[in-house]
């Protein structure tokens, strides 16, 4: 048989007698894992490469980025400082960290350490080509119009990641750092372990890069009827409730930097109901 030649014996039929040759058909259940499968693998090196790099150079990693909020010339704390004189409050806003020696107590903890966060930075690096992987999986399951409507799924996601990321690294770490470590009980010297100190780093950041995919969630459960604007917004007040005590539980006691904390997560709440709105209304006019 040609290259090029089909085996008609295996093309099946549509309703109007006309044939569906093989590569039409739809993929069995072991096609669509041996599919998942590669799209896994790509991620996972992505991942892998990106790792092998901030392990190559984790001496600056460590220093410069996951002890950043530690040190005293974080950029955070300068511009926190620089907002405190223009609002003039006195130097509410403007503080620095404690000293912290950070130790590492059990054999082969700091090679482990630096193995595991240079993978988990890789994902964050690898984060577009990863969702990118995902996405390219999941895709071919929607309609044309949903492919359309969600064709820039990739960038925005991104951007909402990487943002909610900066978000607790340069903003929720640094108060959750000055506050935990303040923080003595009947004179007890804070003198954390390493894999203490980047547990806390990581529960700083991912988070809030998850959080901040809010209005991508709300989008898709608008989108099927799940979620309405009116619901949202007839429980704003209890959002505003949970917003508050979240920013309080993340930052010191200080209302200030509460409200630092409370207003972008508020401002997603409403980008989040202005997303609903629009993607309700693609629901309904799929109904009709």
């Amino acid at each position: 048989m040609p290259l090029d030649q089909q085996d008609v014996d295996t093309w099946k039929y549509d309703a109007d007698g006309k044939p569906v040759p093989e590569q039409d058909k739809e993929m069995s259940f072991i096609d669509h894992l041996e599919e998942l499968r590669w799209h896994v693998m790509r991620a996972l090196i992505a991942i892998c490469v990106a790792g092998i790099f901030l392990f190559i150079f984790n001496d600056y990693y460590f220093t410069y980025i996951l002890y950043g909020p530690l040190r005293e010339d974080f950029l955070s704390y300068r511009l926190f400082c620089r907002l405190s004189d223009f609002l003039h409050t006195g130097g509410t806003l403007c503080f620095h960290p404690p000293h912290v020696l950070v130790q590492a107590t059990e054999f082969g903890e700091q090679f482990i350490t630096a193995v595991k966060m240079a993978f988990i930075g890789g994902f964050v690096l690898a984060f577009p080509y990863v969702f990118y992987e995902i996405w390219s999986f999941v895709r071919p399951g929607l309609y044309p119009a949903e492919q359309r409507a969600t064709r820039w799924v990739i960038a925005i996601c991104s951007i909402l990641f990487f943002t909610g990321v900066a978000f607790g690294f340069f903003v929720v770490a640094p108060f959750g750092t000055n506050f935990l470590m303040g923080f003595e009980v009947g004179g007890t010297v804070n003198q954390p372990k390493m894999d203490s100190v980047i547990s806390y780093m990581i529960m700083f950041t991912l988070p809030a890069a998850l959080i901040f995919e809010l209005p991508v969630l709300v989008y898709f459960l608008a989108k099927f009827g799940l979620i309405t604007a009116e619901a949202m917004r007839q429980y704003r007040r209890h959002s505003i409730i949970g917003i508050l005590v979240l920013a309080a539980l993340l930052t010191p006691p200080d209302v200030v930097t509460q409200i630092l904390i409370a207003v972008p997560l508020y401002t997603l709440y409403e980008i989040s109901i202005f997303v609903a709105k629009r993607a309700q209304k693609q629901y309904e006019a799929a109904l009709q």
